[in-house]
Formats: structure tokens, C-alpha cells, sequence
């Protein structure tokens, strides 16, 4: 096992990695950029190394500061967590020229399953189906010819990551070109290319994923599917495991061919197959995500297998010791991301200091979070602040679990989806399970948060004294909470 692992990350998912390394009884090195300064993961790791400006192809994008960081360190091996260079060959071709050890899969097998244009290809090859689009990269030029091929409405997508980063939906002609610079633009930002596919928009599908692990010995188990319907612009806002249009026959079926595709790439470590399902029962691929996924938490709840820990000790060249028959699924589970965004505003960003923090602490309920009361919230980087999980025997269980835990999650300062989180959760459509990438647009179009009751401005005030103040993220002696009553006020 490694002694020292560098998290080349922010936020949550560097906390979960940092959380998990020393569980292991490993040391850790945090990197930050000059906005980052006062994070928590900053707080949380044995060492942290400052690594440029806030802007990230300065900072968390910048191969050889990370690499600098390592080596000036001691770092054995680097956690890339997701997004930024996660999923980047050149990232972890550099590793290896720098005997670090990357955790995650070798750079040949991102080219091959990391790149979404060589995933469709392996796809097709092996036979499982995939929508009508381009199996490489288009060029501006040529973007129209293959459009008018594939038909409208289309999609465009960042070849080089995921995350709902570089996506566009085109019904005619006459926007393909603004949508595609747009998307480029992103994709840039996102990833550090701006490779952008076509592909045949899938009118109101469902979105299931299957979590796989793989070792170097050709050792291999899948742990279920994860349901990533609920989403807004592509990004997946509400998740939950198993998924209620998933019978065992689906679930087996869905498996053999996301160990079929990985397999053949030789993908090592953890990884995830995505497919779309569409309303006559059948799947398509969709991409594979060459890592950890933010959803990752369901598939730890429902099997009790921690998968950061997989991946440390697969990357360190330990075999697998799980078997498929000891994969167990129980329960139900459902997260919940908490973004810095207005969703009254058309889901603007939103800035500024964590005044106060209070986090729900209940029953069958985890929250993996990146943030500390006095903490600057940054417009630079993703607004995730944390995910709320919740895990029950059954699903309608597990929803009320994480209803009432985000009725109880207090962040004041930033604005904060609490409140339309809540919302989603209560509408009945998505107790029965009737669940597409269409209901948010279908459902929420025109929401608007409840006015808050008038005990919720004096908590405010209250709060908001602590916060200048300084005090620790814990609610002040003699609180009374309140807040399941309310509608999960916040302070903009």
C-alpha cells in the first residue's frame, strides 16, 4: 500500500479521498489554488502545496505544477477524483514518466474508454447497441454534414470528459453553430479540449450507470446500477440505487455488457458504463467514465463496499479480493447535490462567504461535503458545495430520509438549491418512479420557493451574527431547530 498519496482535487471529492487515505493509514497532500486558500480539504490533509491562480488551466488543470507538488512532497501516487484531469492520458502518461503511480486507469485505456469517441467505437465493435452519431471528434466545417446524418433533434457532447460539461441539445440547423462554440468554449474550460460528438438526441429517456471494478489480474466485479434520470442541462441533480425500471434480468443484462466493454479496453480500477433505457425497455451506451463517479456513494451504501479503498489498493497492485457472488444489494439509496445556485434565477452560480453550517446528522443519512463555516465560496470551479445520501429498506423510506435531512441542512450566506431540492422530492411523480431526463424541464420549468415564514428571518439574523463571528459549524447553545418546519430559508 502507498505511504503518501497527493489528491490532485478540491472540494468534496478531494475530502472523500483524503477521509478514506487515512482510514488507510495513509499520508496525504492536498493541492490549492489561491482561492482555495481557506478550504476545507486544505484543513484536512497532512500537507498542502500551493499550485497557481485561481483560474484552473493555471492550477488543478496544470500537469507539471501537480506533478512539482509530488515529487517536492514524496507523493507515491496521485488521486485525480473527477473532472479537472481525471480522465486526462497526458495526465496520467506523466505520472508514469514520473514513477508516481496515477489511480486510475492506465493512460492507453483512457485513450481507448475515456475518450467517448473510442468508447463508441469499442462499443460498436462488440456489438452493443449505440444512438445513431460520429465516432470522432467533428471539425467546425463538417459539423452540419453529419448533423443533417444523424438528424434532429442532436446532441452535442465533450469528448474528453463528463459531468454535463460541454453538452448541447440542436433541433435545426439554424443553431448548431453558436450551440457548438458554446460547447467547445465549456468543453475547453472543463477538460483542457474542445472535442466535441454528435449524437442522436434520445427524447425522454431514462440514464442508468454500472458501477464496475477491475484489478490487473483480470479480476472483475460489477456492484448494480445507479438511476441519474433527474438532471438539469445534463447534470445529474438528484441520483438514487437500485433504479425502479431495473427487474434482475435488465440488471444482469446491463452488466455483461458494461464488464464486456471494460474488459475489452483492459481497464483497470474503478469505473462506470453509463446507457440510456429508453421507454420499450431497451438500453444503448451512452460513454464510460474513467472514474470515480460523484454518485459513488449509492453503490457504497447499497453494498457495503467502499470504493476509494478499492481503487487505492488496485492501483497499489493488490488484487481483487471481492467475488461477484459475495455482491449483495440491499436497501434503497438517494442523493441529493447541493450546488451554490439560485434555481429562481435560471440556476445562476452564487458567491460568498459560508456564514453558518449545519449539517443534518440522522438516521441512514451521509453527507460528503467541501465546505466549512467561513469558507469563500468561489465563481472559478463547479458549484457543488456537498451531496446528502440517504439509504432506507425501501425507497419510499429512503425519500422521506433525505427529505427530512435537507430540511434540516442549514447553509446561510451563499443561496443554495435546498428549497428545490425539497420540492423535487415531495412531487408525486417522482414517488412513483416514473422517472426521465425530461422531468425537471417537464415538472420545475417555472418553479418558485415558498415564502419563508417570519421565524425564519429572526433564526437568520441569529445565525448570521454567528457566522461573522466565526463560531464552528455546530448550531448555537440553546437552538431549537426549526427548520423541518420551514422551506429551508436562505440568505442570498
Amino acid at each position: 500500500m502507498f505511504r503518501k498519496v497527493l489528491v490532485a482535487n478540491r472540494g468534496e471529492i478531494s475530502v472523500r479521498v483524503l477521509r478514506a487515505c487515512r482510514e488507510l493509514g495513509i499520508r496525504t497532500v492536498a493541492v490549492y489554488s489561491e482561492a482555495d486558500e481557506d478550504s476545507l480539504h486544505v484543513w484536512l490533509a497532512d500537507e498542502a502545496v500551493p499550485i497557481g491562480p485561481a483560474e484552473p488551466e493555471r492550477s488543478y488543470l496544470h500537469i507539471g505544477r501537480i506533478l512539482d507538488a509530488a515529487r517536492a512532497t514524496g507523493a507515491e501516487a496521485v488521486h485525480p477524483g473527477y473532472g479537472f484531469l481525471a480522465e486526462n492520458p497526458e495526465f496520467a502518461a506523466a505520472c508514469q514518466d514520473a514513477n508516481i503511480a496515477f489511480i486510475g486507469p492506465p493512460p492507453e485505456v483512457l485513450e481507448a474508454s475515456g475518450d467517448k469517441a473510442a468508447a463508441r467505437r469499442l462499443s460498436t465493435r462488440l456489438g452493443i447497441p449505440v444512438l445513431a452519431g460520429t465516432d470522432h471528434p467533428v471539425r467546425d466545417e463538417e459539423a452540419l454534414h453529419h448533423a443533417r446524418r444523424i438528424g434532429f433533434p442532436l446532441l452535442l457532447k465533450a469528448a474528453g470528459g463528463g459531468g454535463g460539461r460541454g453538452m448541447r441539445v440542436v433541433r435545426g440547423s439554424e443553431e448548431l453553430a453558436e450551440a457548438l462554440r458554446s460547447a467547445r468554449r465549456e468543453a475547453l474550460a472543463a477538460f483542457g479540449t474542445d472535442a466535441i460528438l454528435l449524437e442522436r438526441y434520445l427524447e425522454r429517456p431514462r440514464h442508468i450507470e454500472v458501477q464496475v471494478l477491475l484489478d490487473r489480474y483480470g479480476n472483475a466485479v460489477h456492484l448494480g446500477e445507479r438511476e441519474c434520470s433527474i438532471q438539469r442541462r445534463y447534470q445529474k441533480v438528484i441520483e438514487e440505487a437500485p433504479s425502479a425500471a431495473v427487474d434482475p434480468g435488465m440488471r444482469e443484462r446491463l452488466a455483461q455488457a458494461a464488464l464486456r466493454i471494460l474488459r475489452e479496453a483492459g481497464y483497470v480500477n474503478a469505473g462506470t458504463v453509463e446507457f440510456l433505457l429508453d421507454r420499450n425497455g431497451d438500453f444503448y451506451f451512452l460513454e464510460v467514465n474513467a472514474r470515480l463517479q460523484v454518485e459513488h456513494p449509492l453503490t457504497e451504501l447499497l453494498t457495503g463496499v467502499d470504493l476509494v479503498h478499492q481503487q487505492l489498493r488496485i492501483a497499489a497492485g493488490e488484487a481483487l479480493v471481492l467475488r461477484q457472488e459475495e455482491v449483495t444489494l440491499r436497501g434503497w439509496a438517494v442523493e441529493a447535490r447541493v450546488y451554490a445556485e439560485d434555481p429562481e434565477r435560471d440556476f445562476a452560480p452564487s458567491t460568498g462567504t459560508v456564514l453558518h453550517l449545519y449539517e443534518p446528522h440522522l438516521p441512514g443519512v451521509r453527507v460528503d461535503s467541501g465546505i466549512r463555516a467561513g469558507q469563500r465560496i468561489s465563481v472559478h470551479y463547479d458549484p457543488l458545495l456537498s451531496k446528502v445520501i440517504a439509504w432506507a429498506p425501501d425507497r419510499s423510506t429512503a425519500i422521506a430520509r433525505l427529505r427530512q435531512a435537507l430540511a434540516s441542512y442549514v447553509i446561510l450566506g451563499p443561496t443554495t438549491n435546498l428549497a428545490f431540492l425539497q420540492d423535487v422530492l415531495d412531487h408525486p411523480v417522482f414517488a412513483s418512479g416514473d422517472l426521465s431526463t425530461a422531468f425537471l424541464p417537464d415538472h420545475f420549468a417555472d418553479w418558485h420557493p415558498d415564502p419563508p415564514a417570519e421565524e425564519a428571518f429572526a433564526l437568520a439574523a441569529a445565525l448570521v451574527g454567528c457566522g461573522r463571528a466565526k463560531t464552528s459549524p455546530q448550531p448555537p447553545e440553546g437552538f431549537v431547530d426549526p427548520w423541518d418546519r420551514l422551506r429551508s430559508w436562505r440568505l442570498g
